[in-house]
C-alpha cells in the first residue's frame, strides 16, 4: 500500500492538471492558435483554417471532460491522503506545496511563463515547512489496556 504523502503528491499534481485543463478549455484561443501553427501546411496548401475551426471546440470538450476527471480522482487521492498521513496538515501542505510546483512545471512547458523571484522565495519557504512537517515525529498517546470484569 502506499503512503499517504505519495497520494498527497498525486493530488497536488491532479489538481495542477486540472487548473491546466481549464485553462485550455475555458481561456484564451490557446488550442486554437495551437491547430493553425501544426496544421500550417494543410493549410498553406489547401487555403483557409476550416480543420481548426471545429477542431479547437472538439479540443476544448476534451479539455473540459478532462478537467472533471482530473478534479474527481484528484479528490479521490487526496481523502486517501487525509486518511493515511498522521495528521491533515501533512496532507494538506503536501498537496498544497506539489500543487505549486506541478503549476509552475505545467505552465513553463506548455505556455511558457515565468516566474519572479519573490514567487520562488515563497515556494521555498513553502517546502521549507513542508520538510519540517514531514520530519517532526507524531505524538502518540500511551494505550490504555482494557479491564475485562468477571
Amino acid at each position: 500500500m502506499f503512503s499517504g504523502s505519495f497520494y498527497a503528491v498525486l493530488a497536488g499534481f491532479l489538481s495542477a492538471a486540472a487548473s491546466l485543463s481549464a485553462k485550455l478549455s475555458l481561456g484564451a484561443d490557446y488550442l486554437r492558435e495551437m491547430c493553425e501553427s501544426r496544421m500550417g501546411y494543410w493549410t498553406d496548401t489547401y487555403g483557409g483554417t476550416a480543420g481548426c475551426d471545429w477542431l479547437h471546440i472538439l479540443l476544448r470538450l476534451l479539455c473540459g471532460g478532462l478537467l472533471l476527471t482530473c478534479n474527481a480522482v484528484m479528490w479521490t487521492f487526496f481523502s486517501k491522503a487525509l486518511r493515511h498521513c498522521s495528521s491533515s496538515a501533512r496532507a494538506t501542505v503536501t498537496t498544497t506545496a506539489f500543487n505549486f510546483i506541478s503549476s509552475a512545471i505545467l505552465g513553463k512547458v506548455i505556455f511558457g511563463e515565468t516566474h519572479a523571484a519573490l514567487w520562488w522565495v515563497g515556494i521555498s519557504l513553502t517546502l521549507c515547512g513542508l520538510l519540517v512537517l514531514h520530519r517532526s515525529t507524531p505524538d502518540t498517546l500511551p494505550h490504555k489496556e482494557s479491564k475485562k470484569n468477571k
